[in-house]
């Protein structure tokens, strides 16, 4: 579909699932992009995961650059490039003190579900609710799983990712108030 086709102007907020539905022939371009968009070809995560993945989260999670990934994907509908103003949240966070000073309580290895189309989303939130105060949650994924880490945040929790060996990321969760 065209861009004069089509209302979505694409931006760092379009969610993956409405940019494939209304420019589907976008996906192929996302593919070149990155290899990480390869998921999307699974029909339970693109029903989903693609459905609360925001562009700017999916830069993140393919290691992109926000801006590059836009004006390519809004080239290739038809487009006129636009300014994106980094916000720096796609650079390195340190780590934090409380991801060794805090007692893991639970680790979460959400690969398998993942890797079998589910999305563990639900259950991530509900083991972070039950997360004992002074303690840690240890998430396990193959992919940085920045949409959760946004809600995790606005819920209060201190998060942090790091890759720790090739295909897989360890996001470790706390209450806040329990973070140094």
């Amino acid at each position: 579909m065209a861009a004069a086709d089509s209302a979505v102007q694409i931006t760092p907020d379009t969610k993956v699932a409405t940019l494939l539905k209304e420019f589907p022939e976008l996906e192929d371009e996302l593919l070149r992009l990155s290899p990480d968009f390869a998921k999307l070809r699974n029909p339970i995560l693109r029903r989903t995961v693609a459905r609360v993945t925001s562009l700017r989260q999916a830069a993140k999670i393919a290691g992109l650059p926000l801006a590059e990934m836009i004006n390519t994907l809004r080239r290739a509908a038809g487009q006129s490039e636009t300014d994106i103003v980094a916000d720096g949240s796609g650079e390195d966070v340190p780590k934090p003190g409380w991801v060794d000073d805090l007692e893991v309580w639970k680790t979460y290895n959400a690969r398998p579900l993942l890797e079998s189309g589910g999305n563990p989303m639900g259950e991530v939130i509900a083991e972070a609710k039950a997360l004992p105060s002074g303690k840690q949650l240890l998430l396990q994924t193959s992919f940085l799983p920045a949409p959760l880490i946004d809600i995790l945040t606005k819920k209060g929790l201190a998060v942090w990712s790091a890759p720790e060996i090739e295909g897989l990321v360890v996001t470790h969760i706390t209450q806040a108030a329990g973070s140094k």
